[in-house]
């Protein structure tokens, strides 16, 4: 633990953020992983919030957009904790998703994929806070299909940590595509003189939904068939978790089929 200054005293500080996360603590109050606009990805207690009377009232849940006032110091002296002493809710979209298991199964994916990829407390992620609210909006408003907001979501994620599957050419020696395999290990996808073994051979329209999720190809993406977009997510699902090094715990929880 880093030592406290003397007289250093716990500054007052305003930013919008998204609510990934909750914990109890205490017999009253939780801890609220954040995703802030302008301070990255940080841990907030929020006093007495599971009481009856709370201030905060339903306004700290996840999936939520809020306004807040935080104490502590956002260039990470002293405790890590801040504590929240305001908070407006600006879109609640976690109240859209209670009674829908699919969306909700989605934001809970998001949610556990943004806190990941900002692994670095403090350390400011405008694309990350971005994406992640475009995200829950997009489900909020139900524009488009659950399954295609979260692998768009997840593509444009992982093009922002630098891990973006290859699409358009060779991953390894970079031959323009297009190209019939598919290697995670590899990093997208291959040419046949790249092709390891056990590569993958989508269908040409998966790879192209892929591309058209990245870019914003709405379009194209949601004229897509129910088959294409099952094996286009198996390839996202796949390619991320090879580059966590580990799994998502909502991601097997999301139920991807398409409402009739």
């Amino acid at each position: 633990m880093c030592s406290v200054p003397t007289g250093y005293r716990r500054q007052l500080y305003r930013d919008d953020a998204v609510v990934l996360r909750v914990q109890k603590l205490g017999e009253s109050d939780r801890i609220i992983t954040l995703l802030t606009r302008r301070h990255g990805r940080l841990r907030a207690v929020a006093k007495g919030v599971r009481r009856t009377m709370s201030k905060f009232g339903g306004r700290l849940e996840p999936f939520g957009h809020i306004d807040l006032q935080l104490a502590g110091s956002p260039e990470g002296v002293g405790s890590s904790l801040h504590s929240i002493s305001q908070v407006e809710g600006l879109a609640l979209y976690g109240k859209n998703f209670l009674a829908d298991y699919p969306r909700y199964t989605a934001a809970s994916a998001i949610a556990e994929t943004a806190e990941r990829l900002t692994p670095v407390e403090r350390e400011p992620a405008l694309r990350m806070f971005q994406l992640t609210l475009g995200a829950l909006k997009a489900l909020a408003v139900g524009e488009h299909a659950t399954s295609l907001v979260l692998d768009a979501y997840l593509l444009r994620g992982m093009a922002s940590a630098g891990w973006a599957p290859a699409i358009a050419g060779c991953a390894v020696c970079g031959t323009p595509g297009p190209h019939g395999a598919f290697s995670v290990p590899a990093g997208g996808s291959v040419c046949p003189d790249c092709r390891p073994p056990g590569a993958a051979h989508p269908a040409p329209a998966t790879l192209g939904l892929m591309a058209a999720l990245t870019t914003g190809d709405w379009p194209l993406a949601d004229g897509s068939d129910p088959s294409v977009r099952r094996e286009c997510s198996g390839l996202v699902a796949a390619h991320l978790q090879w580059h966590m090094e580990r799994n998502l715990r909502a991601l097997p929880l999301v139920d991807r089929r398409e409402p009739s």
